[in-house]
């Protein structure tokens, strides 16, 4: 993999669970508050992190998900719970649950498969796991309208349905975000293909997916590849877009929790 850059964090809670969130393209760690507050309010503690690239996170010149993901595996728990007498006991510096939003989804499952310690259970949100064509091109153009008008009424205008916080927040991670990055992003992921990864996941992982008829990332074909994996299960968000998590908070959380039931 390639070196790792030691990445920026948020925290949520202080209970003795300890969860990663990882954000998407052109997003940032605040951006996923809905979760870290829910976790917290659950008895987790929650962490989010900047990717490379986004946020107050270290600039570099590899924005390959590879990239990202050696980030990630570096990434660990700060405070460790006491000991447990146990022989399963997981290692002190094991995420219990890891939770990733499309490409940070994606990064997630490269770690994941490049150390199967490194977290206990993988939650994936609408998954960037193979990305081409059409779905390249609509990532591609989001992106570009993003950095175009980075302003609070025209996020509002695109997302009249979220939570004031994530509006603002979005135009925050843009703001702070490299526009450079997140072009490399995709520039640099010829082919954007994780699948071979997913197939070899050895850890739980649930997928929350977005509502085709909405728009999903991850439906059709690519999904029942992916569910192959007997360790891999599914569920959809009605009525979601590729942010299930500001679209639809309510529901997303709450399939989150009962994943991590």
């Amino acid at each position: 993999m390639p070196a790792p850059l030691t990445l920026p964090r948020l925290v949520w809670g202080a209970g003795p669970r300890r969860a990663l969130l990882v954000h998407g393209l052109g997003s940032s760690a605040a951006l996923m508050w809905r979760i870290g507050v829910a976790l917290a309010d659950a008895g987790w503690q929650a962490t989010a992190v900047d990717l490379r690239g986004h946020g107050d996170a270290p600039r570099a010149l590899d924005y390959s998900v590879a990239a990202y993901a050696a980030d990630l595996v570096e990434t660990r728990p700060v405070d460790a719970p006491d000991p447990v007498d146990s022989a399963e006991a997981p290692p002190a510096d094991t995420w219990d649950a890891v939770i990733g939003h499309s490409l940070g989804a994606a990064a997630s499952v490269v770690a994941a498969a490049s150390d199967p310690a490194w977290g206990r259970r993988l939650v994936l949100i609408d998954p960037a796991i193979h990305v081409e064509g059409r779905d390249a091109g609509i990532i591609r153009r989001s992106q570009e309208r993003a950095f175009a008008d980075p302003s609070t009424a025209t996020v509002a205008a695109e997302h009249p349905h979220w939570h004031p916080q994530d509006i603002e927040l979005k135009v925050d991670a843009v703001r702070r975000g490299s526009r450079w990055a997140v072009e490399q992003t995709s520039a640099q992921n010829q082919p954007w293909d994780v699948r071979a990864q997913a197939a070899r996941l050895e850890v739980p992982t649930h997928i929350v997916g977005s509502d085709p008829k909405v728009y999903s990332l991850f439906t059709g074909a690519l999904a029942q590849s992916v569910l192959e994996n007997p360790r891999v299960t599914m569920s959809v968000v009605p009525g979601a877009g590729h942010s299930p998590h500001r679209d639809k908070p309510d529901t997303t959380i709450r399939q989150i929790l009962e994943a991590l039931a």
